[in-house]
């Protein structure tokens, strides 16, 4: 996972057309890459949540819910979906197709490039705590809400090839006590024993992809 390729070639539009759980499993190892004045900043997805409106009571789409923030999602998938969070920006990757209101948030990134950069920003010297959360990550990478419905496929944020984990863990998705029965969805993916992921849990189950 050495030195950053510097003709890194984006992922095509039609990689993002395929359901939603499969999605968020696929982006787990890709690299996710953000250019900027003050440089070029990436990390390798560790981790992620799928939410798949209008049925699920922890999306910000559930029963279609239309407003300035959501509109993106119930457009095409692969555009961006930024939304603060408290004073933080998280990313999501707009899934589900048009006027599907779906989403994959980015919980957690490996940093492989731009190391210096992403330290600065975020004020600490610590590289497992630099981008193991979703507002971590974003503003080690400079994601902002400036980046609100852009195209994943090209510059300056995109997501490119990475590895191929060996084994994803799956268990519930976190912060979503108020969901119903949708705080028990087992829609969160991670690598499993990577060290940047966010929060460590038991997994209800494990997928070994050599087997």
């Amino acid at each position: 996972m050495g030195e950053f390729q510097k003709e890194i070639v984006p992922l095509p539009v039609g990689f993002y057309d395929q359901p939603t759980l499969e999605l968020a499993k696929a982006l787990l190892g890709c690299l996710l890459v953000k250019e900027t004045e003050q440089g070029i900043a990436a990390g390798y997805i560790v981790e992620t949540e799928a939410y798949i409106g209008p049925s699920d009571r922890a999306a910000h789409s559930y029963n279609n819910r239309r407003s300035a923030r959501t509109e993106v999602m119930f457009h095409r998938s692969g555009l961006a979906y930024t939304y603060l969070m408290h004073t933080h920006c998280l990313f999501n990757v707009v899934s589900g197709g048009e006027e599907k209101p779906e989403a994959v948030l980015v919980r957690a990134i490996e940093p492989s490039d731009g190391i210096e950069l992403m330290k600065t920003r975020r004020g600490i010297q610590d590289l497992d705590k630099l981008t193991n959360g979703p507002g971590k990550l974003t503003k080690s990478l400079g994601v902002t809400m400036a980046d609100y419905g852009s195209s994943l496929a090209s510059p300056p944020l995109y997501i490119a090839k990475g590895y191929f984990p060996e084994s994803i863990s799956i268990g519930k998705r976190i912060g979503i006590d108020n969901a119903g029965e949708a705080k028990d969805y087992l829609w969160r993916f991670w690598i499993t024993n990577n060290k940047f992921v966010s929060r460590h849990q038991k997994s209800e189950y494990v997928i070994n992809r050599n087997d």
